[in-house]
């Protein structure tokens, strides 16, 4: 075939002026940070968690205690006409909490099946319910006023560290900074107004000095008692460093440091090479973005994580939609080939179960994963990103062309087309089955490539070209 010029030009333009656009990021400075981040964004694919005792109801995650007049704060149930009352009987839901159709093995096997390489698991919501057993409140899974506190996996962080670990996961550990249980973050003495501390932190510096120690204690314990962790990941943006601008929009001076340098290297002395995930908060805690429920729209200069549901909410509800398995995969295709990993939730109910969709997903993943995964990890971006219906990677000399359905009836089209590469093309093949032969050509500004009729027949999320060039 003869050497194809890529329109490098036009797409760098592109790139570029949405490269500009992005957030601030400052680079670890550590070597093993750096070599594990590395490592980080060659696996490409990975498992969050969110579970708690708001699962009994079947509601947000936390949300609904925190008195803002925001669609996901909203209080239902006998209880949601009075504040006070509904915050006493959703932290009474600890005295019923007893998950114990419990089974994270199960949960290993099928994320490992799917192609999942790391998991994100929640030990601690906004609401403060510690799903680990800590020392430092009783408010937690393990108190002897959960009844689940009976049974031997009470501990459920270590549990399920455990068993992910056994997978060869990497694991890691969502910690929520702000604490509306903690005393010290929401005072008894005041009622709530919104998010954040409840009272002036420059009025009463002792009592957020405690809730600073309190977080300190509780994030060590993490990274002193449950093995190997390899991810820190910290919810809660608005707990950070004001500055000046920003604290004359507070009703109070409210400038929530809790001192995340010295937390980070607490972390990197129990687990060196820690991944800090400070979420939106910019500076050198932060050592990868997480643009939340959305893909970006173009390339990102950093190294970044989209975070997002595999049904429609971060906690379990009864009877939630979940996205299709083409859906699922094609989110998968658009965010590696913008250089980022997926993250994708998946919620556990009141008795410790999965959905059997969320399975069934998870399946069907790994089945096209077992066939296309090489186009998935450790591969890097290449502009262009997306051309039509597809997307590109690229690893070493090879690039992979993923071509995404429209819709569920979509089929394979006669003939392809695709722009011009920088380099000479050697061979092209279907992942899966490699011993076909692909006819080829240049026409024009692009290049065109046909499959047999009775490939074009097959059904898949997504098929992947694999185009070999020379060296």
């Amino acid at each position: 075939m003869k050497k194809c010029l890529f329109l490098t030009a036009i797409w760098l333009s592109v790139a570029n002026a949405s490269m500009a656009q992005a957030q601030p990021y400052f680079p670890p400075d550590d070597l093993l940070v750096q070599e594990n981040l590395r490592q980080w964004q060659g696996y490409k694919f990975g498992l969050l968690m969110h579970w708690g005792t708001y699962s009994q109801w079947g509601i947000v995650e936390s949300w609904s205690l925190c008195p803002e007049d925001e669609g996901w704060c909203a209080r239902r149930g006998p209880y949601a006409n009075n504040y006070f009352e509904y915050k006493k009987q959703y932290e009474a839901l600890q005295t019923t909490f007893n998950p114990v159709q419990f089974n994270p093995n199960k949960w290993a096997a099928a994320a490992a099946h799917a192609g999942m390489k790391y998991m994100i698991f929640t030990t601690k919501h906004h609401d403060g319910f510690c799903m680990f057993d800590t020392k430092q409140t009783d408010y937690k899974i393990s108190s002897d006023l959960c009844p689940f506190s009976l049974q031997p996996k009470s501990n459920i962080t270590a549990e399920i560290f455990k068993a992910f670990r056994e997978r060869n996961f990497w694991v890691g550990a969502y910690f929520s900074k702000p604490d509306w249980h903690s005393e010290n973050y929401w005072w008894p003495y005041f009622p709530p107004v919104d998010r954040n501390p409840n009272y002036d932190i420059t009025k009463y510096p002792q009592r957020w000095q405690h809730f600073k120690q309190f977080t300190y204690n509780q994030i060590e314990e993490l990274m002193s008692e449950y093995g190997k962790v390899n991810i820190l990941w910290l919810d809660g943006g608005w707990v950070r460093p004001k500055t000046a601008q920003e604290l004359e929009k507070v009703r109070f001076k409210n400038n929530q440091d809790i001192d995340m340098d010295s937390i980070s290297a607490m972390a990197r002395k129990h687990q060196p090479g820690i991944l800090v995930v400070d979420r939106d908060v910019s500076g050198k805690n932060q050592n990868y973005l997480t643009p939340e429920q959305s893909i970006p729209d173009s390339l990102l200069p950093y190294p970044w994580e989209t975070c997002m549901t595999a049904a429609t909410s971060w906690s379990w509800v009864k009877n939630d939609q979940y996205k299709s398995t083409r859906q699922l995969i094609q989110t998968l295709i658009k965010v590696v080939s913008r250089g980022g990993n997926l993250l994708l939730n998946i919620a556990p109910d009141a008795n410790g179960k999965w959905d059997d969709t969320a399975y069934a997903r998870l399946k069907e993943i790994g089945e096209w994963m077992k066939i296309n995964g090489d186009a998935i990890y450790d591969t890097k971006p290449m502009i262009p990103w997306q051309y039509g219906n597809f997307a590109f990677t690229k690893k070493g000399n090879k690039i992979y062309a993923f071509y995404m359905k429209k819709d569920e009836f979509d089929k394979l089209p006669e003939t392809f087309q695709l722009p011009l590469f920088e380099k000479r093309i050697k061979h092209l093949a279907l992942l899966g089955d490699e011993s076909l032969s692909i006819r080829c050509w240049q026409a024009g500004g692009h290049f065109e490539f046909q499959l047999p009729d009775d490939y074009r027949a097959q059904q898949s999320a997504a098929w992947v070209i694999e185009i070999e060039c020379e060296e």
